[in-house]
């Protein structure tokens, strides 16, 4: 049975992620620009990030003003109930900035530091993913309604389709690109979809194999890693480790454990 918190926590999750999402979708103006950089000047901010995050943020202070509050464009809270929200308002600003509709809106909750809900709502695909921990994970669209995630069999590693993303660092995007021409030949191919948040959801949804990336921060990946999980994918860092800035990994069970061991021997890790 869930617990009534956690189904309570998800509820509020998908009407901010509901609400968001259609405000990037139909509030994105022709002329949208950048508002803001990050760690390069290719690594954007713009006014609708920065709007969405306003829209979460607001909507879990009005029903739970005692939680903590974990947001990309800033939003940063401690509170006092064990309860804190991990948000990405927009994961996949390039995409959204150039048109391209591989983005979404990523909200988890933790309690006392361990994940219990993640929402993936992502607009232009009429898709949103969601979990709560022990409740297995499930996508929600228009033409099919309801229904439950599982990832894929697990294919040989030669097989597998593995999506990957880049850091806008310029120094880390080198080191990357080669960690990718060397896994490339040992797998099926690498694809490239530009949002993390996504593309574990696309674990967890059967339409990948596996997923890696290093440099990710804990609003990229909280809500899609458990999707995932719940799902039947096996995620983590490095071998033995969590997932942190140092490396990112889920995949299908047979094909997660091989992909780890070749990122660590590739040193996807470090420069």
């Amino acid at each position: 049975m869930t617990d009534p918190l956690h189904s309570d926590l998800l509820d509020l999750a998908r009407e901010a992620a509901r609400r968001a999402g259609e405000l990037l979708r139909d509030g994105r103006p022709a002329d949208l620009a950048v508002a803001a950089t990050k760690s390069s000047p290719i690594d954007v901010v713009t006014e609708m990030d920065i709007a969405a995050e306003k829209l979460i943020t607001g909507l879990i202070a009005d029903h739970r003003p005692d939680d903590g509050i974990l947001g990309e464009e800033g939003a940063a809270t401690e509170g006092t109930s064990g309860v804190r929200w991990v948000i990405d308002p927009l994961d996949g600003t390039v995409n959204y900035l150039y048109g391209l509709p591989t983005w979404a809106v990523s909200i988890a909750a933790e309690q006392d530091g361990e994940t219990v809900v993640g929402v993936v709502a992502a607009p232009m695909r009429g898709e949103t993913y969601h979990a709560v921990r022990g409740g297995g994970a499930w996508a929600t669209d228009a033409r099919d309604g309801e229904r439950r995630l599982a990832c894929r069999p697990a294919p040989p590693l030669e097989q597998a389709l593995v999506s990957t993303g880049f850091n806008y660092v310029t120094e880390v995007r080198a080191h990357q690109a080669e960690v990718a021409r060397r896994l490339i030949p040992l797998l099926r191919d690498i694809r490239r979809g530009g949002s993390a948040a996504v593309d574990l959801c696309d674990v967890a949804a059967g339409r990948l194999d596996g997923y890696y990336e290093r440099g990710l921060n804990a609003w990229d990946v909280a809500a899609g890693d458990l999707i995932a999980r719940e799902a039947g994918a096996l995620t983590g860092g490095r071998p033995g480790e969590r997932p942190s800035r140092d490396l990112t990994v889920a995949g299908t069970p047979g094909v997660f454990e091989p992909l780890q061991r070749l990122l660590e021997d590739f040193g996807a890790w470090h420069d």
